[in-house]
């Protein structure tokens, strides 16, 4: 038993360490898509990981990276399974993940909006949110367009330092 705990351990700081593809700076553990990483009875590692978005195109990569680096540490049976529900969440991404982001020149997300109870409200006129500037810390930002580079940023502007950056969007 203990021999299978260290294993686990171990099997998750491996898949721990693998970096996001379209955000390198970031780990899965940092970016919170890695879920869980166990090992069944007959001793096959599974790793769940979750994608960011339906349809991520990531996703392809992150499983291919995790089964080659715990197959390449030596565990010879090993299953990387995506998981669905609860649907992933910027909330996931970690305090250090924030750091890095910022410290890359990418606006962290704020907290992810929560549905209330009830009938959805509709909204007419765009909802003005503050983002602060990752290179200055100015909330004088706009954003200049929804789509980023990848489907989880958006384009913005500071109007202090006119520096762009990317936002990563709250979901």
């Amino acid at each position: 038993m203990v021999t299978a705990l260290a294993d686990v351990r171990r099997a998750r700081r491996i898949a721990e360490q693998v970096p996001d593809p379209e955000l390198p700076m970031l780990t899965l553990a940092d970016l919170g898509v890695l879920r869980e990483v166990r090992m069944t009875p007959e001793g096959t590692v599974v790793a769940d990981l979750t994608p960011t978005y339906s349809g991520c195109p990531a996703m392809s990569e992150m499983r291919a990276e995790v089964f080659a680096r715990l197959t390449g540490a030596g565990y010879e049976r090993v299953e990387v399974r995506t998981v669905l529900d609860p649907p992933w969440t910027t909330d996931w991404i970690t305090s250090e993940g924030r750091r890095k982001l910022a410290e890359h020149g990418i606006a962290p997300p704020g907290p992810a909006p929560r549905p209330a109870p009830g009938p959805v409200p509709l909204v007419l006129s765009p909802r003005r949110e503050a983002v602060c500037c990752p290179r200055c810390g100015s909330t004088d930002t706009e954003e200049t367009s929804r789509f980023g580079a990848t489907s989880c940023k958006a384009l913005w502007r500071c109007r202090a330092c006119r520096e762009p950056f990317e936002h990563v969007k709250e979901i």
